[in-house]
């Protein structure tokens, strides 16, 4: 099992409305990029940006189960980041 670490803290990011943090796997480094919709699908109504930090913080091992489920699953983007969706999101909540 890869071993993944999440080394910065997640940034919000005004021009794209995305909350984006960054993930490592051995040599590869790529960029999480969490758009402001997929809050607005999680939280049911559209966050601020500090709303958005506080819902990923408060679900951080979800948001980062969700990512490494991409990794695994080799489900990255052309550009060898990931931008996750909230199906993404929803799949990695324990049930």
């Amino acid at each position: 099992m890869p071993l993944f670490s999440f080394p910065d803290e997640a940034q919000w990011d005004d021009a794209t409305a995305t909350l984006t943090f960054t993930v490592k796997v051995g040599e590869y480094e790529g960029t999480v990029f969490v758009p402001r919709a997929v809050f607005t699908s999680l939280m049911e109504r559209r966050p601020t940006p500090e709303e958005a930090d506080a819902f990923f913080h408060a679900n951080r091992p979800v948001f980062e189960k969700a990512v490494e489920t991409r990794i695994m699953d080799r489900a990255l983007d052309p550009d060898a980041n990931i931008h996750l969706t909230a199906r993404d999101v929803r799949r990695a909540i324990p049930r």
